[in-house]
């Protein structure tokens, strides 16, 4: 192994997805400034001149054309530099398996002006091995990947999968989830270790999503402090989305020793860079690894940061938001007035017949202390116009024939209310503003449908959506105690019932609210949703049986205290699954986009079909058994 050691720059770069030249242009400047500093080896992430999350734009082939330009013009800049980057990889004489032109997530490593070739192999690039696809991962429509070359080719992978020889060392070069190999047959890393790699690098673009960071750091040391070998973490920041889930990249770049020690880029959600000169000889020179889990705070900087860049990528420059009093509301605002001045952020409060004076209150001392703009519009009015045009309206045939009367439920009288307010007040307001307004849905709301199609369904983005009701609480308090430092949210807000007030069944007055028990329903529907081997109403109901329910679910209450008998149990259990499988999706599949932070967030991330409500053979006949046992 060499006993030099590599100048090295990691680029943490913001990618603009869709746009190669202006991606191109960036590292471009950043190429001079390292030349200028006498970097002798500079990196940029995966999928840096094109972006990632590019959706069927891969089938253009004048984009392709002008990303293989870029590459081209990249490489004539590495003079006096070794440059290491991400793009598309094109075999023009070649097809994907779609009958489209061959295309491979590539790593591309430039010097003297000219793309090194990784030894034995057909391409002046490096093809990424393990193409992942799963979660918001889609990669096997688009690219062909090296496994599949080597069966092609008739040849073991490892005569393809080779370290790159550059004048500084051999680069064992690699695609963000190659280092991510414990699932997978072949090992990335270990083949380019035992090919002779001196440094390790994987360029990645890779989200952000909650605790994802705190998995890196028990991972990629303990691999390296195996291999004995130096690693490059190169990802990219900003937001890139597949139309239904808009995803933060936290960056979070960094290089590991052979020791398993680490030197991070310490600036998350921000374009930054590190330069340090890497030791080819086992020295050791990082700082231990100390594994933090992700918390409120990590939390609210990927909301903010996201829902900032998701608006600069809309044009939107002002926001109206529904308030009611309500915690989700008023955390919205909170968000958005650290986003926006004061005078591009209005509230409006549309009080209708079931509206109290207390939330009401919540919801003028909120705006007052965030010092933006204001309004009242009341909806009892046109409310019930569309009642008098709807109730009791007589439908006739063409031949004058009456076939039957309309009348409006409590149900419908209170889905009115939610549209009137979305789909009439605030899509004026917003229009007449000039902007966009919200939805401030949370994620056991989404869950099971508990909004109105058309209306509080309504918005251009869901930014809280990804989080369970407990967790917006805790988010108010957060933002409270330690960003504006003082009761910004008001506490009577976070103490009172949540509630939609749309009948006097939810009197806030009165302790009446959502038909939820949050703190227990946020937990069922996670184990629906985000646990790993995700549970149905059978593991549920298993759990029940055997007493572990409140263990499995990580609820610190008593079951037995929320339902006073199994049928009880069992009415819940089936009233949410069957909405979580119904109407629920139909509601998602129309919603706005999501801002992800958890492993499952709603759209093009946890992918759904609409089957009905379904249930197991087991469930059925355990449902059956104990209830007549009873």
């Amino acid at each position: 192994m060499p006993t030099h050691k590599i100048t090295t720059r990691l680029i943490q770069m913001d990618i603009n997805p869709g746009c190669p030249s202006e991606n191109c242009s960036y590292m471009l400047k950043q190429i001079q400034l390292a030349i200028i500093s006498k970097v002798e080896l500079l990196i940029f992430p995966e999928m840096a001149i094109p972006g990632y999350l590019l959706g069927d734009e891969w089938e253009r082939e004048s984009f392709l054309r002008e990303c293989e330009t870029c590459n081209n013009e990249i490489m004539t800049a590495a003079d006096g530099i070794i440059v290491v980057f991400g793009s598309i990889g094109l075999d023009w004489s070649k097809k994907n398996e779609d009958g489209r032109v061959r295309k491979y997530n590539a790593l591309f490593v430039a010097e003297n002006k000219t793309f090194i070739t990784p030894t034995d192999t057909p391409y002046p690039f490096v093809i990424k091995t393990l193409l992942p696809n799963y979660r918001i991962f889609d990669d096997s429509r688009y690219f062909y990947d090296l496994r599949k070359l080597a069966m092609e080719l008739n040849v073991p992978i490892d005569k393809l999968l080779k370290p790159v020889n550059t004048s500084v060392g051999k680069l064992g070069c690699m695609l963000c989830e190659d280092a991510w190999d414990i699932d997978y047959h072949t090992s990335p890393l270990t083949i380019l270790t035992e090919a002779g790699a001196d440094l390790l690098i994987n360029t990645s673009s890779s989200p952000y999503t909650f605790n994802k960071n705190h998995k890196r750091q028990r991972i990629f040391p303990e691999r390296c402090a195996k291999l004995q070998r130096p690693l490059i973490y190169v990802n990219n920041v900003g937001i890139q989305n597949n139309g239904k889930t808009i995803f933060t990249f936290d960056g979070a770049s960094c290089i590991y020793d052979s020791h398993g020690n680490v030197l991070s880029i310490d600036r998350p959600f921000e374009e930054s860079e590190l330069t340090f000169s890497i030791p080819l000889n086992n020295e050791p020179f990082g700082n231990p690894v100390e594994l933090q889990s992700d918390n409120t705070a990590t939390i609210a900087k990927a909301l903010q940061y996201g829902t900032k860049k998701f608006m600069e990528l809309c044009g939107i420059s002002r926001i109206t938001i529904g308030i009611s009093g309500g915690i989700d509301s008023a955390v919205v605002a909170a968000i958005y007035s650290l986003i926006i001045k004061p005078k591009d952020l209005l509230l409006i409060n549309m009080p209708g017949t079931f509206t109290s004076s207390t939330t009401r209150n919540l919801a003028l001392d909120l705006a007052n202390k965030l010092g933006c703009c204001y309004a009242e519009i009341p909806i009892e009015n046109s409310m019930k116009l569309t009642i008098n045009q709807i109730d009791n309206l007589k439908l006739i045939s063409p031949s004058g024939t009456k076939q039957q009367t309309l009348k409006l439920s409590g149900l419908n009288i209170e889905n009115i209310q939610a549209r009137d307010r979305s789909s009439r007040i605030l899509a004026a307001a917003a229009s007449a503003f000039g902007g966009a307004f919200t939805c401030n849905a949370n994620k056991a709301e989404t869950t099971i449908g508990y909004t109105t199609l058309y209306g509080d369904l309504g918005g251009f983005l869901a930014n809280i959506a990804d989080l369970w009701k407990g967790e917006v609480y805790q988010l108010a308090q957060y933002l409270n105690e330690h960003i504006f430092k003082c009761e910004v949210i008001p506490q009577g807000t976070i103490d009172i019932v949540p509630s939609a007030e749309l009948s006097s069944a939810q009197n806030v007055d009165e302790g009446k609210g959502d038909p939820l028990i949050y703190s227990y329903h946020d937990l069922l529907f996670k184990s629906w949703v985000e646990r790993w081997n995700r549970a149905t109403p059978e593991d549920n109901l298993k759990w029940y049986i055997e007493g572990i329910l409140e263990e499995e679910l990580g609820y610190t209450g008593k079951i037995n205290e929320i339902f006073n008998s199994t049928q009880a149990f069992i009415d819940d259990l089936e009233r949410w699954w069957n909405l979580y499988q119904g109407m629920g999706i139909a509601k998602r599949i129309q919603a706005p986009p999501i801002l992800a932070i958890k492993r499952r967030a709603f759209g093009f991330d946890h992918r759904e079909s609409q089957m009905g409500p379904r249930y197991s053979k087991n469930y059925i006949e355990l449902r059956n058994k104990i209830l007549k046992k009873i």
